[in-house]
Parts: structure tokens; sequence; C-alpha cells
């Protein structure tokens, strides 16, 4: 029977979905406060981490592409539709 791995006493997972190959974690470091959203496309086996407004995580979590940092003019704030 194999451990767990031990948890980042610093970074805590928020929320973690995965849909048709695509892994999307919320991320929340402790010390700085800072929430990170990570994107892991399995299947183009493209990522991202971007950095996101605690106001903007819920929707950052649904929305993960609009936050992509190549597809924004400001990183903090998702793509205008």
């Amino acid at each position: 029977m194999s451990e767990a791995a031990p948890e980042n006493p610093v970074e805590r997972e928020l929320d973690r979905r995965i849909s048709d190959g695509i892994d999307v974690t919320l991320k929340w470091n402790r010390l700085t406060g800072i929430i990170r959203l990570e994107v892991n496309d399995k299947k183009t086996e493209q990522s991202f981490s971007q950095e996101v407004d605690p106001a903007d995580a819920l929707d950052a979590f649904h929305h993960p592409y609009a936050y992509e940092p190549n597809q924004q003019e400001n990183p903090q704030q998702p793509v205008s539709k």
C-alpha cells in the first residue's frame, strides 16, 4: 500500500476538476494570500498557470481559458466578451 504524498504546508488546493482531459486546479498560498489557477490539457499537452484575484477565483475555476495569460490584456481580469 502506498502512502499519500505529504501535503505542502504553505500551498493548499482549494478545488480541482478534470473533464475531457483538462485538469483545472485552484491553489492558495497561505503565506502570500495568492491564488493560482493551473490548467493542464493532457490531449494537447499544453498548460498554463496564472495568478487570479481572489474575487475572480470561482469564475477563473469555471472559465479557465478566459484567464489564460496570452489571451488577456490585463492578467487579473477575464477577457471581455
